[in-house]
């Protein structure tokens, strides 16, 4: 069964603490779904430690929602969370995400590779692979590129039947520019510039 990620982005209102403002301290800005429609757990792995197969040291794992989450993010989090449709809720805020290290890696594999079928396009497999290329993966795409291993970057093939490829197992890979997390990050910088790195926050939770 497959997880999925849910949620979206709040700022911290500039009145809070004054004597003017009596709203909410955190108001919702964005929801997720948007700017992120993925399911790639070497990423959620990397953020949240949900399905951390790969061994990244996740940037906020389990934190639980915050306690002055806005209400339009309660709406929607709160309720499932409290019934057990959804787990794992934590946030992180955009000042922990703009000084992540892009080039750490996870404890346990170097790359992944991918491929799909050129008959049936649209069905894409993953495989993480170490240093010693397990035999599953082998036999799925046979023997891979000579310059692969040491790669830097994304490297694409094709075989008779398959369309294939590796890239290396780092925080830049699976939050990069292939991805939809740069929509999201835009978003929370975007935001940032107005309410301060740590005035914007995302606040996930997973089924």
């Amino acid at each position: 069964m497959s997880t999925d990620i849910h949620g979206g982005i709040e700022f911290r209102h500039p009145g809070t603490g004054t004597d003017y403002y009596d709203g909410e301290p955190w108001v919702a800005a964005m929801d997720l779904w948007p700017l992120y429609d993925e399911t790639d757990y070497a990423a959620f792995g990397c953020l949240f430690g949900v399905r951390n197969y790969a061994g990244f040291r996740p940037l906020a794992p389990g934190r639980g929602l915050p306690i002055d989450l806005s209400t339009g993010l309660r709406s929607q989090l709160g309720h499932s969370a409290a019934s057990d449709d959804l787990h794992s809720a934590s946030w992180v805020s955009w000042a922990e995400l703009a000084s992540i290290d892009p080039t750490a890696t996870p404890d346990h594999f170097i790359g992944r590779l991918t491929w799909r079928t050129k008959s049936l396009p649209s069905i894409l497999r993953q495989h993480l692979v170490s240093d010693a290329w397990p035999p599953e993966a082998l036999s799925a795409v046979g023997v891979p590129p000579a310059d692969l291993h040491g790669a830097t970057g994304r490297v694409e093939w094709t075989t008779d039947e398959l369309f294939c490829t590796y890239e290396p197992m780092t925080v830049g890979a699976v939050l990069g520019h292939e991805t939809h997390w740069p929509h999201v990050f835009a978003v929370m910088q975007a935001l940032a510039g107005r309410f301060g790195d740590d005035g914007v926050r995302l606040v996930v939770a997973f089924d």
